[in-house]
């Protein structure tokens, strides 16, 4: 009897050894894994792109030639109409010219907004615009002109400019010794790439 129970002993210890082994070697295995995930190899790709902005802006002239800056109303251009602008009387009309162009360097295209206010004008005054091919501005010109109060155009080449024939008439409701102003604001927007 002592002999079965040390042969049952012993069966038990070896079946525990058994597993110990296996575990063990399960172990080796898991490790092995372990070890071929940490020398795995490793490769990046990179990549980086610079950028710059372009430029954009607009300048106008009251003569045709010296284009300036006239950021807001305290500092608009002064036209020069016609004699007569300063003695208006009934049926007068008198003109001037306004050029608007991309400043050099620019990157884009300019859509321009051309808005007209008469709020401070003249009782009896009314203003309108063509577009001519030159600062030439007279009765003339304004005939020859296009695109009568067409309140859009497109600048497409810095320091190319587009000009406007500026007119303001008089009817017979004018007042006498009246003073007045009209102030023609362009509003642009960067478009398309040049």
């Amino acid at each position: 009897m002592d002999q079965r129970i040390s042969t049952a002993s012993t069966d038990a210890e070896r079946r525990g050894w058994t597993k110990a082994r296996a575990m063990l070697a399960g172990g080796l295995v898991l490790g092995v894994g372990a070890a071929i995930t940490l020398a795995a190899w490793t490769d990046q790709e990179w990549a980086t792109g610079v950028f710059s902005s372009g430029s954009f802006g607009i300048q106008g002239s009251a003569n045709g030639g010296a284009f300036a800056d006239h950021p807001d109303e305290a500092s608009a251009a002064t036209l020069t109409f016609a004699v007569g602008a300063d003695e208006l009387a009934p049926d007068d009309a008198v003109y001037a010219s306004f050029g608007v162009q991309l400043i050099a360097g620019s990157t884009n295209e300019g859509v321009v907004t051309v808005t007209t206010d008469t709020a401070d004008a003249i009782a009896g005054t009314s203003a309108s615009f063509v577009y001519t091919t030159s600062a030439t501005c007279s009765e003339a010109a304004y005939a020859a002109g296009t695109d009568e109060n067409v309140t859009n155009f497109t600048l497409t080449a810095p320091t190319t400019p587009v000009y406007l024939c500026l007119r303001v008439t008089a009817d017979d409701t004018l007042p006498q010794g009246a003073d007045g102003s009209i102030t023609w604001t362009f509003d642009a927007v960067s478009g398309d790439s040049i």
